[in-house]
């Protein structure tokens, strides 16, 4: 093109209008996004100051949220004389134009808006109906997660009663959803979701807070009402506490019949008051926690064994107390080696003896009566299981050279036959130590010969027939017969001559007192 053409102000007005068309119609493909809802064209009818006409702006049956973008319909079919006349109008700059944005809009109408002239009022625009379109699109996916999250139901196996449980998905999605809801808070584009965000914030929060006390009454209410409705001697021994669980389970089965009517977790939790009331029962919960534990707290002192055992063993052993057959399934938690008692008869409370964890038994040197409470008769059964082994302990240390001792061990429990043993090997060393002081240089190597002799009877024995528990007893005190063997080969090796060497008193001796 001619140079000189270049400068003739109709070519350079036709340029201008050329570029503004340009700068236009980039504008009109960006209002084309699908997230442009009719108050993004009101917001743009303000940017650029152009009235518009009737009681809502945008097509026909178009909705504020969700809705399809007018300017993807018939802008798309604008005729040549209405484009023409566009441009006339860009080039007047006309003013006073009215915009009506419905299904007869077309691209001439747009064009006439000037958008050249607003070219960044119309990127923010369609900038904020993207993030706005972000949002909206986490709210519906949030409306119809809640619209369809349910609580699942436990049956108490006590009371039939029909309690809740979450699953690992509703906690997950709540705490999620949470989070998503304080990240929208944030954001600049907040203003026209901020109501509904609010109300969401405040729907989940307060179904978090119901779920979270809810449980934690459901839990304590399922701990105790087994203790304090099934159990007639805490009700006795409690009995205002008592009174006060009765009321919070009348209370609480209300609840559950109230918050069972709906099953949706947003709705069941956003009951008027239930917040509140959980609240009240938990408060009176804990005060009959409290009692039941400082009530535990005065059998754990009675009988200091108790301390061994749960709060819930406690509780069994104690509502049972007059049944010992009962009680006894819990000596294991108890004692350390007792598993349970013989009693005289079947429903006798007389115990004549004791069972191990292993099988052995050990018939009691006294009958033992277990009545009164059951702490009482418990300290009662440990005093009586001392004695016994006491009692034994003494007899079979007496009768030791009775008889062989391959024999000997047999007629004793095997704690009393490894104990045993231990004091008569203290003592044989001794005898010998007494030897050699009044000038029998061999004493040692004698008793060295007779533990070896011993050592050799029972491993015979271990080659024979024996039941389980007699095996483990022999094998035990074979053990323990190498070590002795060895410590008195050491003593010899040594030449030790006085029991008061250093090498004897380093031992572990055991005497009988």
């Amino acid at each position: 093109m001619d140079k000189e053409v270049r400068a003739w102000d109709t070519y350079l007005e036709l340029e201008a209008t050329v570029k503004n068309m340009l700068t236009s119609l980039k504008a009109v493909s960006e209002l084309q996004n699908p997230a442009i809802r009719t108050r993004h064209w009101k917001q743009l009818m303000v940017a650029t100051k152009v009235g518009h006409r009737g009681g809502r702006c945008g097509l026909a049956g178009e909705e504020e949220r969700g809705g399809a973008s007018a300017v993807g319909g018939p802008v798309g079919g604008a005729s040549v004389s209405g484009v023409a006349a566009a441009l006339s109008r860009l080039a007047e700059g006309g003013d006073d134009v009215k915009f009506v944005m419905d299904e007869n809009t077309t691209l001439a109408d747009l064009l006439a808006l000037n958008l050249h002239e607003f070219e960044d009022e119309v990127k923010n625009i369609v900038d904020k109906a993207v993030k706005e379109m972000s949002m909206e699109k986490v709210l519906k996916e949030l409306d119809a997660t809640w619209t369809t999250m349910e609580f699942e139901h436990d049956k108490h196996d006590r009371t039939g009663l029909m309690l809740l449980r979450a699953s690992e998905e509703l906690i997950e999605t709540l705490e999620d959803n949470q989070v998503q809801l304080q990240n929208l808070m944030t954001s600049k584009y907040i203003s026209f979701f901020l109501e509904e965000v609010s109300t969401w914030q405040k729907k989940l929060s307060m179904a978090d807070q119901v779920i979270s006390i809810w449980f934690e009454v459901q839990r304590t209410w399922s701990h105790l009402e087994s203790i304090f409705i099934g159990s007639e001697d805490i009700r006795q021994q409690l009995p205002e506490d008592s009174k006060r669980f009765d009321e919070i389970d009348t209370k609480f089965k209300v609840l559950v019949k109230d918050i069972n009517v709906t099953s949706n977790v947003v709705g069941a939790t956003n009951q008027e008051g239930l917040y509140e009331r959980l609240e009240a029962l938990q408060g009176q919960l804990t005060l009959c926690e409290k009692a039941l534990a400082e009530y535990l707290e005065t059998k754990r002192l009675a009988f200091p064994r108790f301390y061994f055992v749960s709060s819930a063993d406690l509780l069994d052993i104690l509502s049972n107390g007059n049944q010992p057959e009962l009680v006894a399934k819990h000596l294991t938690k108890l004692f350390d080696s007792m598993a349970k008692l013989k009693f005289k008869e079947s429903g006798s409370t007389v115990a004549v003896g004791m069972w191990a964890k292993d099988g052995e038994y050990v018939e009691f040197d006294q009958a033992i009566d277990c009545v009164g409470p059951v702490e009482q008769w418990l300290n009662k059964l440990l005093d009586r299981m001392r004695c016994t082994v006491r009692y034994y302990m003494t007899e079979a240390v007496v009768t030791y050279e009775d008889k062989p001792r391959e024999q000997w061990l047999f007629d004793y429990p095997a704690q009393v036959s490894l104990a045993g043993t231990q004091i008569w090997w203290t003592t044989e060393v001794n005898i010998s130590f007494g030897r050699l002081e009044e000038g029998y240089e061999n004493a040692l190597k004698d008793y060295n010969k007779k533990q070896i002799n011993q050592l050799n009877s029972l491993i015979t024995l271990l080659v024979g027939d024996l039941t389980k528990q007699e095996r483990q007893k022999v094998t035990t005190i074979c053990t323990i017969d190498v070590h002795s063997r060895d410590v008195v080969g050491k003593l010899i090796a040594a030449k030790v001559e006085s029991s008061q060497a250093f090498s004897w008193q380093a031992q572990l001796r055991h005497r009988s007192v």
